[in-house]
């Protein structure tokens, strides 16, 4: 029996998690449940779980840290969107708590940091991005310096195929049309402009620790593999399953272990359907003239430093825009350039990267107009 705290608990991920959870009752408990302002569902979440701690964002900036550190659980599923959960984060892996990790942009902006508390601390830290849990999956005994590269799937978004026409006038109802995963509003944005596969390949190098030039990137549209690692002998392995995150975080909550599934053939498992007789996969190089925020992501990670942490704060600024009607979809890349021009970048430290959020927020506050007329 394993207990668990979820920082996050009424967005799409933790939704997903605590279905997990109640599918598992022997296996699985919640102990902490922390949400945003859903007051009304967090209420029914714990009135169906029974958690020791159950917070809003309103209960005070101590809340989500209580949760995590306070609650008496084994893990933590960081589940929030940006910077919000990363005192908790912290508080939670130097007491040597798990962390399962859903959000990217914590780590793209302070991962480094991460990782070192949770070194310090004993905590694992186990990925629960599709991606990122194929990864870890791969590269389960085996050596560093035996891995060429890491290969991280895309399903290309919505606009794979649209023309950079198309993509420029593109309407927030197209963007959030996902074609095959169900994920929250701003993880979907950041799928059609393909600035999520930027946020996971920091992601991926400051989890496995390997540099950008060995993280690659490559379009698969059926989202069946998640994830390959290439050996130095030429091999590949991969981790492939249908596109369900309840897959994912079932891995992570119970870790090292897993949990029983439904059961099916290999031929459903492997995307198929009853009634195929085939199937194949797609995969296809990016096209970074239509979807510059993979190269700006690259970018920030071979500048170092709070790069990541201003790209990732720009972007969920420019994202902000684009869902509120303020910016066109083909300017979040813009507006993400422009902050990364002007804001300059500090060594890594606590408050290097609270001031890097800050200031990137800030200045693509002041460049929204600008970017929007230009």
């Amino acid at each position: 029996m394993r207990s668990v705290a979820i920082l996050g608990s009424t967005g799409s991920i933790g939704r997903q998690a605590l279905d997990v959870i109640a599918r598992h009752p022997d296996r699985l408990r919640v102990v902490g449940l922390a949400a945003g302002r859903n007051r009304d569902l967090l209420a029914e979440q714990a009135a169906a779980f029974s958690p020791r701690i159950a917070t809003v964002a309103a209960d005070g900036d101590d809340a989500l840290r209580r949760v995590a550190a306070e609650s008496g659980a084994d893990i933590v599923l960081a589940a929030t969107d940006g910077f919000v959960a990363f005192d908790a984060v912290m508080a939670a892996v130097e007491r040597g708590i798990d962390l399962a990790v859903a959000n990217k942009e914590l780590i793209v902006a302070a991962g480094e940091l991460v990782m070192a508390a949770a070194a310090r601390g004993g905590a694992r830290v186990i990925p629960v991005d599709s991606e990122h849990s194929a990864i870890f999956q791969c590269l389960a005994g085996e050596p560093l310096d035996r891995v060429s590269s890491i290969v991280l799937t895309a399903s290309g978004g919505p606009f794979r195929t649209s023309s950079i026409e198309q993509i420029e006038s593109a309407t927030l109802e197209q963007a959030l049309a996902h074609p095959t995963w169900a994920m929250g509003i701003k993880n979907t944005v950041d799928s059609a402009t393909l600035m999520n596969k930027g946020l996971e390949v920091i992601e991926a190098s400051r989890l496995f620790g390997l540099p950008g030039d060995r993280i690659e990137v490559v379009v698969h549209p059926q989202s069946i593999a998640h994830g390959m690692v290439v050996f130095s002998d030429g091999s590949v392995k991969a981790q492939l399953c249908t596109p369900d995150m309840r897959v994912p975080i079932g891995y992570a909550l119970a870790y090292p272990n897993r949990l029983p599934g439904p059961g099916c053939d290999a031929f459903s498992a492997l995307g198929g359907n009853q009634t195929g007789a085939s199937l194949h996969y797609d995969f296809e190089r990016p096209d970074r003239q239509r979807f510059p925020c993979l190269d700006l992501a690259y970018q920030a990670l071979a500048r170092g430093d709070t790069m990541p942490a201003i790209l990732s704060a720009a972007n969920e600024v420019a994202v902000a825009a684009f869902v509120a009607g303020k910016l066109p979809l083909a300017r979040i890349p813009t507006l993400v350039g422009r902050v990364m021009q002007t804001v300059a970048a500090a060594q890594v430290t606590l408050e290097t990267v609270r001031a890097a959020d800050r200031a990137a927020r800030d200045r693509a506050a002041e460049l929204l107009e600008e970017v929007v007329c230009s």
